[in-house]
């Protein structure tokens, strides 16, 4: 057979991928597909659990920052300046500083520590002041309580008891000494007490000098049926009430806690309906919410 006439054969190679019809590119974009996916809904998950600061912080951390408040990279011209208000004379960047940060008043850190102590001074003398009121209105709750026991206890004031009326006032622990119906504490136009104001007088006198309050002593007198007005009675009252005081301060009430005698004649009665009633004619003894000025341990002299 001659070269030229040889054969000529023509072989074809068949490509096999292993992957399956498509192969396996796919799997990488539904990776990706899934990651993102993973990535959206954990965004919309942080979203809905961050509160309206923590949103605001995170936006503020993404919002592009100005370094410089200026109209140009290097604060403006003229050598870093830029031209304001103030003309050629102008600091540039610096003005912007001073106004967007103002100077600290000076010792800025103490007047922070004052009002702080200062707050809290305020609230220990407030709570002193209730601790202090509380104790006082104990002091007369057991005052009162201690004037009935002793009414009740002594029988030669049994009978009196109902001459006596404690109550509690804006100003203080009210005691009043009032006339009943055939049992009066002084005579006819008389300013000095008889036995009965006496005993009564001493009694509320042991209850007094057991706390330290000053003491307001007013005599009261009833008015006059058919009369507007008597002079005497102005003077009368008055000088009920000087006597009242003289038998507490020598039944052991300190002189020093003796702060007003007065007398009221029949300008304040009790049973303001009836003023002719014999209950207007008293002695009323208040002890102030007020302290002494004097110590309650000052000697007497």
């Amino acid at each position: 057979m001659a070269y030229g006439d040889a054969p000529i054969l023509i072989k074809k190679v068949k490509k096999v991928y292993s992957g399956g019809h498509h192969g396996g590119a796919w799997k990488v974009a539904y990776a990706d597909f899934v990651t993102a996916m993973m990535a959206f809904f954990l965004l919309m998950w942080l979203i809905n659990t961050t509160s309206p600061e923590q949103k605001r912080g995170i936006a503020d951390y993404f919002a592009p920052a100005s370094v410089s408040a200026s109209t140009s990279g290097s604060g403006g011209i003229l050598g870093g300046t830029s031209l304001g208000d103030q003309g050629v004379k102008s600091d540039g960047s610096m003005s912007v500083v001073q106004q967007l940060s103002p100077e600290a008043p000076p010792k800025a850190k103490d007047a922070g520590k004052s009002q702080v102590s200062g707050g809290a001074a305020q609230t220990v003398q407030d709570a002193i002041k209730q601790a202090a009121e509380k104790k006082e209105q104990d002091d007369f709750q057991s005052a009162a309580q201690s004037l009935r026991q002793a009414l009740q206890d002594m029988p030669e004031l049994a009978e009196l008891s109902k001459q006596v009326l404690v109550d509690q006032t804006p100003e203080g622990l009210r005691i009043q000494l009032v006339d009943q119906e055939g049992r009066a504490m002084f005579g006819e136009k008389s300013a000095q007490p008889n036995d009965r104001a006496r005993l009564l007088l001493r009694a509320v006198a042991k209850v007094i000098v057991q706390l330290h309050n000053r003491i307001t002593v007013a005599g009261h007198t009833s008015a006059t049926a058919g009369v507007a007005h008597v002079a005497d009675d102005w003077s009368l009252s008055a000088a009920r009430a000087n006597a009242s005081r003289q038998v507490l301060q020598d039944a052991g009430v300190d002189p020093d806690r003796i702060y007003q005698v007065s007398g009221k004649a029949s300008s304040d009665p009790l049973f303001p309906d009836d003023p002719t009633l014999p209950g207007n004619r008293r002695i009323a003894i208040v002890l102030l919410k007020e302290k002494p000025v004097l110590p309650p341990d000052r000697p007497a002299g």
